[in-house]
Formats: structure tokens, sequence, C-alpha cells
């Protein structure tokens, strides 16, 4: 049995990543994906 190919996407859930992740998986890829957080709102330094 041969290894699964494994794919880490660096902004999965964006536009170009969340296409890019169904196509790997469509292909039989494993794939992993990194997201960052949510902006938070911050107007502490407005005037």
């Amino acid at each position: 049995m041969t290894e699964p190919k494994r794919a880490l996407i660096t902004g999965i859930t964006g536009q170009d990543g969340s296409y890019l992740s169904e196509l790997l998986l469509e292909k039989g890829y494993e794939v992993h994906g990194i997201i960052r957080r949510t902006s938070t709102f911050n107007t502490d330094r407005i005037d």
C-alpha cells in the first residue's frame, strides 16, 4: 500500500486556498490547512 499524498495549504479559507483544497481532495490528497485568527476591530487609538 502506498502512502497518501499530503498537502499543507496556508490560507485554506481564502478564495484560492479553498479552490486548491477541493481540487486536491478530488485527486486523493490528504489536505491540511492553516488559517489565521480573525482580526478584531480596535478603536482604542482613534480620537
